[in-house]
């Protein structure tokens, strides 16, 4: 099926074969043209100077042009003169001197007229033009005749012309004969470039419409396979997303279900007199608002990482101090919760960075390794400086996490049953905060498995220089 692109392509690729053979003949001819008239030349001045040889030993022997009156003599001149060289009669069965380049003369008899010394025709075409040129023919330091010839411009039947006009008719034929060819190919490449642009533009209009599954095929390493690979993925990547979107609202909303079902039967509850209105019953209406408003928070933060809107005053800070400091501050509720901390940081490391948001950063995983791992456990926190970053290991025990779950533990909402349960009324949010904040600071949140049974956080921080500024 002929689209447009692939007519215009024809249309292109012929017009382009079209020149390009007009420019090889005219620019062919050009060059035979001027190239044998060169020849022509250079011959009839070689036989130009045979006749006038001949003709002055003939002068030396009669003193006189009487002898050119006997039938065919002017005509036996002409001819001694293609095969002689310099007066030497031709003698056909002497082969030419091999260190002597031979060149072939003119062989039209009609270019030569001998004239008298007053000018008269003696012998030659019966009216010879005006303009022909004319060498003095000198015999003992006298002028006894001239031989009149016409240039090679003037020759127009001869058989050098004929020669030279019937190549050029040849190298015509030729490019007329691959005229047929040009077409085949013109056609073939016009719909081989068109029936993969209109592919592509079906798979773009069935993205826009909404159709992730379409994919185009990508045979070779061409920029054509290579572009159809990039539909490819975007295809997948669009598929994947709205996936992604899709499981997203779906968990969002079983996170705001269960603290709202859990409202409104209380409410109910305290409503119909089943339960007291007392500080008891408050209280653990609070704690299920206080989980909305945490969820809620959560939810707002990644909104905000997501458009670049997450803003916050960067400063040159000693990380160490400060993460110290936090861990510090929760080690006795995390004793008291059946864990030890092991902290080891090395102490003025600098890095550009929002000191809020770095104690968010250390909340949100000093909470995720209390909330998934078993008690009694362990906590190892150490910071170290290597290869310009600021290194963070944390560490927690048991339970561990499978090498195919590793690489998901960061997507909101996801969570690893039965090892690492919901506990504490995590939401599934808390790493995906903690890797957006980490990406704030130009940072990487890698994870792996820990030597002491659970899951290591490998974070790294550019080191920054001694000027402060603002993001």
């Amino acid at each position: 099926m002929l689209n447009r692109l692939s007519i215009r392509l024809f249309i292109t690729i012929l017009l382009v074969n079209i020149l390009i053979s007009s420019v090889i003949y005219f620019s062919v001819a050009h060059s035979i043209d001027r190239g044998f008239l060169d020849y022509i030349k250079r011959g009839q001045r070689h036989q130009i100077v045979t006749i006038v040889n001949i003709l002055s030993k003939r002068w030396e022997q009669q003193q006189s042009w009487d002898w050119l009156d006997t039938q065919d003599a002017w005509s036996h001149v002409l001819r001694d003169s293609i095969g002689g060289s310099h007066g030497t009669f031709f003698d056909p069965s002497r082969a030419p001197d091999s260190d002597t380049q031979f060149i072939p003369p003119l062989a039209d008899p009609r270019q030569f007229v001998l004239f008298d010394a007053q000018g008269v025709r003696i012998q030659g075409r019966h009216h010879p033009p005006p303009d022909m040129r004319r060498v003095p023919i000198i015999v003992d330091g006298e002028t006894v005749g001239q031989l009149g010839y016409s240039t090679p411009h003037h020759l127009s039947s001869t058989l050098d012309r004929f020669f030279l006009t019937n190549q050029l008719r040849n190298l015509a034929i030729i490019l007329f004969a691959l005229f047929p060819a040009s077409l085949i190919l013109a056609g073939w490449i016009a719909l081989w470039l068109g029936r993969r642009a209109r592919m592509m533009a079906l798979a773009t209009q069935s993205l826009t419409s909404g159709d992730y599954r379409v994919r185009l095929p990508t045979h070779g390493q061409d920029e054509l396979s290579r572009f159809s690979s990039d539909i490819n993925t975007l295809a997948r990547t669009l598929e994947q997303n709205r996936a992604a979107r899709q499981r997203w609202g779906a968990d969002i909303a079983h996170e705001l279900r269960t603290p709202l079902a859990i409202l409104k039967g209380e409410l109910e509850a305290m409503q119909d007199g089943v339960r007291p209105m007392n500080a008891d019953n408050l209280r653990s209406l609070l704690q299920e608002v206080e989980l909305l408003s945490r969820l809620v928070n959560d939810l707002r933060l990644l909104a905000q990482t997501d458009s670049h809107r997450l803003d916050a005053p960067f400063e040159r800070l000693d990380i160490g101090y400060l993460l110290n400091t936090q861990l510090e501050d929760r080690r006795a509720a995390t004793l008291n919760e059946g864990f030890e901390l092991n902290v080891d940081i090395e102490q003025g490391v600098f890095i550009q960075g929002a000191r809020y948001r770095l104690r968010q950063l250390w909340r949100n995983l000093l909470d995720n390794s209390i909330a998934y791992t078993d008690a009694p456990g362990s906590i190892r926190v150490t910071l170290k400086q290597k290869n310009g970053y600021a290194e963070v290991h944390w560490e927690d025990s048991s339970p561990g996490v499978p090498d195919a779950a590793l690489e998901r533990l960061t997507e909101r909402l996801f969570r690893l049953d039965p090892s690492r349960n919901r506990k504490s009324g995590g939401n599934g949010l808390g790493l995906s905060i903690a890797q957006a904040l980490v990406q704030m600071h130009d940072g990487t949140m890698e994870p792996r498995h820990s030597d002491l049974g659970g899951l290591c956080w490998v974070i790294k921080f550019p080191l920054c220089s001694t000027q402060s500024g603002k993001r």
